[in-house]
């Protein structure tokens, strides 16, 4: 039987399926308070792992959350991601890994998520104009001052995990991955060898799932949405994955974590294993 919880690092329990913020909006009026209400129904739902970042509305997505679920409730992990930054007001976004910007990003998600540690902080992106010793060095700085519990890492190789992990102890990795595209498979047989969690986004190919005629076929079998098949796919894939789906809409949450009760029959993971190859 899959199970529906895994011990990133270890030692921080969560439940597999999780949430994806940056779909959120964050703009005052109607669609603020529908993002507000979906953060709060997820957690109601038994959401413990909701993923955020600096880059999303430049912290505006990280305060809407506080506002939504503060005072957290135990065993909730809000896990956000630095290293994107602006190159002034209303400037264009881009890799910035020097350790002073890496510093103040956290220091302000700190003061955005309303908490004294972020128990799980992942490198947006590898900075490639700054050494990733200097990058990764303050990080596992940051950590041994408490403000950080864990380090994570986002868009990597493998070589860049093996290099990575010669600095510092990683304990998640967040690339692109779902049943339609698996560029990063090795990644993710990398980390589980390692016992890393891998936190997939677009993990239902924007929706490009339900456009494919046998994933469709299967929904049908299973009475189930192209969606749930996407997802538990991904959950029976490996016990490292930890799929963090996205939404603006209470009714689409609840269909993605309707997804955890989906079982594939060996026969329906092989039709589906077919579709995509490591390359594709």
């Amino acid at each position: 039987m899959t199970s529906t919880t895994y011990r990133i690092g270890g030692d921080l329990e969560v439940r597999r399926l999780g949430f994806g913020a940056m779909h959120l909006s964050t703009e005052p009026g109607p669609d603020r308070d529908a993002s507000l209400a979906v953060a709060r129904r997820a957690v109601e739902l038994g959401v413990t792992l909701i993923d955020t970042a600096h880059l999303y509305g430049e912290g505006a997505n990280e305060e809407l959350l506080a506002e939504a679920l503060h005072p957290y409730p135990d065993g909730l992990l809000l896990t956000t991601k630095i290293g994107v930054a602006r190159t002034g007001p209303g400037g264009d976004w881009k890799y910035d890994g020097r350790p002073t910007v890496l510093r103040e990003q956290v220091e302000q998600a700190l003061r955005r998520l309303r908490v004294e540690r972020i128990e799980l902080l992942q490198l947006h992106r590898i900075d490639p104009k700054t050494p990733l010793a200097e990058q990764l060095g303050t990080l596992r700085e940051l950590r041994t001052e408490g403000k950080i519990g864990r380090i994570g890492l986002s868009e990597v190789t493998v070589a860049e995990l093996d290099r990575a992990r010669q600095v510092v102890d990683i304990a998640s990795v967040q690339n692109r991955y779902n049943l339609l595209d698996r560029e990063h498979e090795p990644v993710l047989t990398a980390c589980e060898a390692a016992g890393i969690a891998f936190l997939p986004w677009r993990t239902v190919a924007w929706g490009d799932s339900g456009k494919h005629a046998e994933v469709a076929a299967v929904a049908a079998e299973l009475d189930a949405t192209p969606t749930q098949v996407a997802l538990a796919w991904l959950l029976g894939r490996s016990p490292v994955v930890l799929p963090i789906p996205g939404t603006s809409k209470i009714a689409h949450l609840e269909e993605n974590l309707a997804a955890e009760r989906l079982v594939l029959s060996p026969a329906h993971r092989t039709r589906l294993d077919r579709l995509a190859s490591p390359t594709d």
